[in-house]
């Protein structure tokens, strides 16, 4: 059995609207210092596998086919063994 933490992200070059709202909500509570807000996706799916390799093949697929929009987003993973 192993478990994924997958991080969505949008890509350095789309604009990101919910980053600059967040942005915004925390300048107007005071953290002025705060210059900029990439917002994202985590997600952790339990999986069953025979071993590492396939599970990693496995959530590389979920990704790319289901999870992150390649033209606009990247996605990376941890994977460990439960």
């Amino acid at each position: 059995m192993f478990r994924a933490r997958v991080y969505v992200t949008l890509k350095p070059t789309v604009n990101d609207p919910q980053g600059l709202t967040i942005r915004g909500g925390l300048h107007s509570l005071g953290f002025e210092s705060v210059e900029d807000v990439r917002a994202g996706k985590y997600l952790e799916i339990t999986l069953e596998g025979d071993d590492k390799a396939s599970a990693e093949k496995q959530v590389t697929e979920m990704c790319q086919k289901l999870l992150a929009n390649p033209v606009i987003e990247d996605f990376r993973f941890e994977l460990r063994e439960t």
